[in-house]
């Protein structure tokens, strides 16, 4: 080993990460184990530590830390306190610029008469950190952190927090490009103002009633799931586009003019009718169109979708490349009058993939003039996927429905396929 070039001694070093393997590699010879301080990454994971009874995990984690001459990246998935990370960070947290902990390990530090200090206020100690994921974190107060001039990449998984301190949070990170929230609890409107963000992923978890405020000039992908009154102001650049929500129903949606939205998805049980039509009227630029909602309605009750024009939904979408479409909607424009303004002018100009989910008999008729349309409208239509799903093989019809699809199948087989 001792005769190995210092190119593939480093070579082979720059690989190894998971702290117990670097450990490891300072055993195989005296060279490597005087490389080891020129590591940079160093990987915790949740199970290290389970053998080792003499030595606590802060000890350990402290010691190769200490070992490290410029750590930059330092992941912890296995059990630690306040204290220990407030020790590793006065070590190494000049150097790092990528911080990654799972936090929900120890409760202590919720004890408000605990002398172990925050876990959350001991991360102001790495000043120069550019990505920081946090994994079950309790946000119930506002984090003592300075100003993350840095930090472009946040992500949080899992967390209890509320409006004023998820704000005070992110006001510490104003330069942030990419912000992923998941899973967060508490939450009734949250405000997001963040100059330089381009992709935003938010998941919030409760009843479904959460509102947003979105002003980002910069956004480019946004998703929002579990919001029932949404507002982006700044979406000239906003491309990628998911609206979802699968506790409440979204009520509203106000946003800027979406010029060069390429794709959109809309998710959930109920959306009121005037916020579908309302992104269905934005999106006439779409290129990709997935629509995955049951049912429409102002109130409880829940509402079937009206009548949608075949004609004029595609006409008012001219550029529609990829079209998954799931029942309501399906249904919609399968209404008796929905094709009643089909002329010989009339064609789909850009559509090449169509992905149509069939979960009722009911109206058969109109549904097979429906995806026969598609096929002899779609001059650029090269796929047509038909997915079966939980139809009810009790109704009178279903298999006579399912024979019309199979028949539909055989006389377009190299364009139509069934799952």
């Amino acid at each position: 080993m001792d005769s190995l070039p210092d190119a593939i001694v480093q070579c082979i070093l720059s690989n190894i990460t998971n702290a117990k393997d670097v450990a490891s590699s300072s055993c195989v010879s005296r060279r490597w184990k005087e490389s080891i301080p020129y590591l940079n990454r160093l990987v915790f994971t949740r199970n290290v530590f389970d053998n080792l009874k003499k030595y606590s995990p802060d000890d350990i984690v402290g010691h190769m830390v200490s070992s490290i001459i410029r750590l930059e990246e330092l992941v912890v998935y296995c059990p630690f306190t306040g204290s220990g990370l407030a020790s590793w960070l006065s070590l190494a947290g000049p150097s790092l610029r990528r911080l990654e902990l799972k936090m929900d390990d120890n409760l202590i530090e919720q004890n408000p008469g605990s002398r172990n200090p925050s876990k959350l206020d001991c991360i102001s100690a790495a000043t120069h950190l550019e990505s920081l994921k946090l994994w079950g974190v309790n946000m119930t107060h506002c984090p003592k952190w300075d100003t993350f001039y840095r930090l472009r990449d946040l992500q949080i998984v899992g967390t209890v927090t509320d409006d004023s301190t998820l704000s005070t949070a992110l006001r510490a990170c104003p330069n942030l490009s990419n912000l992923l929230l998941l899973g967060c609890e508490g939450l009734k409107y949250v405000s997001i103002e963040l100059p330089q963000l381009e992709v935003c992923n938010l998941d919030f978890n409760g009843l479904g009633n959460c509102s947003l405020y979105l002003n980002c000039p910069k956004i480019q992908h946004l998703e929002v799931q579990g919001c029932s009154w949404i507002r982006v102001l700044e979406t000239r650049l906003l491309r990628n586009l998911s609206i979802s929500n699968t506790s409440g129903r979204v009520n509203g949606v106000v946003f800027g003019k979406l010029v060069a939205l390429e794709s959109l998805e809309m998710r959930g049980v109920q959306w009121c009718w005037d916020a579908v039509n309302e992104m269905l009227r934005l999106s006439s630029e779409v290129k990709h169109l997935f629509m995955k909602v049951e049912f429409t309605g102002d109130s409880d009750s829940l509402q079937p979708f009206p009548e949608i024009d075949f004609v004029d939904f595609f006409n008012s979408h001219p550029k529609l490349t990829k079209f998954d479409i799931h029942g309501a909607m399906f249904a919609a424009l399968c209404q008796r009058n929905s094709l009643k303004n089909v002329d010989y002018r009339f064609m789909i100009p850009c559509l090449e993939e169509v992905v149509v989910t069939v979960r009722s008999p009911l109206n058969a008729e109109q549904k097979m003039s429906t995806l026969e349309s598609l096929i002899n409208y779609g001059k650029k239509l090269r796929k047509m996927r038909i997915k079966i799903l939980q139809m009810k093989s009790s109704h009178s019809s279903t298999d006579d429905f399912f024979e019309e699809i199979c028949r539909f199948t055989r006389m377009n087989r190299r364009i139509v396929s069934i799952e």
